[in-house]
């Protein structure tokens, strides 16, 4: 009888065990603290976690496991498991995607960026370049077109522009260093520092880093309508670590990937309108910048910059036009 207690027991056992190597634990790479630009990362670790029953799980890191200019390589090596970058931390690593960030695409809403970077993502020649970082894109970080805020004087014209020093990477920071302007492409978390101590005159980002890395908080004015462009921040995962879910467990990633992103919408829709509050809050001037100086803007700042990637994206070997054409093909369906 002892004998055959201890077989079940030891079985008991087994069954135990069996049952802990099921579970998984995701560490996932982002930076800063959390905010509308976070909301759906945090919100698809939610979710995996209850449709599992606890057996998937993530661990969201803000700044804790790598910087947010490393989090690509980080990925690549294995070092965790899901990870946020945007393309222009290092356009060189993820040179496709950057089509996302040229200036004056004509995407007007979230929801187009939402339309135009699936589309895109799913594009075999991105998927090609990812792989060789072993990253598979996940979802993107949509976000509304950027708009800068500054001290001092109002920039309301394109000679305003000149000599500018702005934060700003990707294509809006081509697009300002076409007008005269000089960009930086420093990290969101030494902006307000940098701005606070003269390093830079204005900040390129979109309302909730405005609010998130304090630069309204110093904030004399924003133009309200300039609209440049904005950046691409995927969301990805590292492909051994999404090969190894189980059939269930990568099921219940992939379909929670809509709902993550509606979440993410909703919630950033309400920061939207409760932007005019902290503007008035904080009495910081809305600026308007004139048509007149927009179509400038998107003259100098639009189709060059667009044919010169275009250009340069093709001597490299990707299929520039037709990534570029996708976009613009992606808006017209949308907009039907």
């Amino acid at each position: 009888m002892t004998h055959l207690m201890g077989k079940a027991a030891l079985a008991a056992l087994a069954t135990a065990f069996a049952g802990e190597a099921i579970a998984v634990e995701w560490n996932v790479s982002v930076w800063g603290q959390r905010r509308a630009f976070t909301e759906h990362i945090e919100k698809i670790a939610e979710l995996v976690e209850e449709k599992s029953g606890g057996d998937f799980t993530m661990n969201v890191s803000y700044g804790g496991l790598s910087k947010n200019t490393e989090n690509l390589d980080g990925i690549s090596i294995g070092a965790f498991e899901m990870a946020q970058f945007c393309a222009g931390y290092h356009r060189d690593k993820n040179r496709a995607i950057t089509v996302l960030e040229l200036p004056f695409m004509g995407v007007s809403s979230l929801k187009e960026e939402v339309a135009v970077s699936k589309a895109v993502y799913d594009h075999p020649a991105v998927q090609e370049e990812m792989e060789q970082w072993n990253a598979k894109l996940l979802m993107t970080s949509p976000m509304p077109q950027y708009n800068i805020v500054g001290t001092g004087d109002p920039r309301t014209t394109l000679d305003d522009f000149d000599g500018m020093r702005v934060r700003a990477t990707g294509g809006i920071g081509n697009a300002f260093e076409s007008v005269g302007a000089v960009p930086t492409s420093m990290t969101a978390s030494e902006t307000y520092n940098a701005m606070e101590s003269g390093v830079v005159d204005t900040v390129a980002f979109a309302q909730h880093a405005h609010l998130s890395f304090r630069t309204i908080d110093i904030a004399d004015w924003w133009t309200e309508n300039l609209n440049p462009g904005t950046v691409n921040c995927p969301v990805v995962v590292n492909i051994d670590a999404y090969n190894d879910l189980s059939d269930e467990n990568r099921a219940i990633l992939d379909e929670s990937v809509d709902e993550a992103i509606a979440y993410y919408l909703e919630n950033y829709g309400e920061l939207l309108n409760r932007w005019e509050e902290v503007l008035a809050e904080k009495g910081v001037e809305k600026v308007q910048i004139s048509d007149e100086v927009l179509a400038e803007f998107r003259e100098t700042a639009g189709k060059p910059i667009h044919d010169a990637w275009i250009e340069e994206m093709s001597a490299q070997g990707l299929p520039a036009q037709e990534l570029y054409d996708l976009v613009l093909e992606t808006l017209e369906k949308e907009r039907m």
